[in-house]
């Protein structure tokens, strides 16, 4: 009878984006056909290491998919959720292609010129409290938690 012995780095993780888990991400390119992003969570999981995301124009929005202009929906530097919907391994690039296609889904922080964070006014729009000004942007329906306690 043997016995394995494992030690593990408490900076290990073993946990990857898997299709339809709901991933954390910060936008780092906007581009006319995509947005390249950083997935920071899975879920309420931090991640010890950062992993490439792609949000197509096609996976931006459920309806009116030819009419999304990127930069109207996401800014570098905004957080977004997403749902993951495949692994792409392309040659030394592994990167997970993103969707926001869901009203839960899209920016949930966003910044102004200002420096200052912006808040929703709309599906489509975020407001600097500061500025007034307003900014585009596919904006996800957060949902409090005391709502899904009750």
């Amino acid at each position: 009878q043997s016995s394995i012995i494992e030690v593990h780095s408490i900076s290990d993780q073993s946990i990857v984006p898997a299709p339809g888990e709901i991933v954390t991400a910060k936008v780092t390119i906007v581009g006319q056909r995509f947005c390249k992003c950083v997935i920071k969570c899975i879920g309420e999981t931090v991640l010890t290491r950062p992993y490439r995301g792609i949000l197509r124009k096609e996976d931006v929005r459920a309806t009116e998919k030819d009419r999304v202009e990127m930069i109207k929906c996401f800014r570098p530097g905004d957080i977004i959720l997403a749902r993951v919907v495949s692994f792409l391994p392309m040659k030394e690039v592994h990167s997970y292609q993103l969707s926001t296609a869901e009203n839960e889904l899209g920016v949930v922080i966003a910044h102004s010129e200002e420096g200052v964070s912006m808040v929703p006014i709309s599906w489509t729009e975020m407001q600097c409290p500061k500025t007034f000004t307003k900014e585009p942007r596919k904006v996800a329906k957060v949902i409090p938690e005391t709502i899904l306690v009750e």
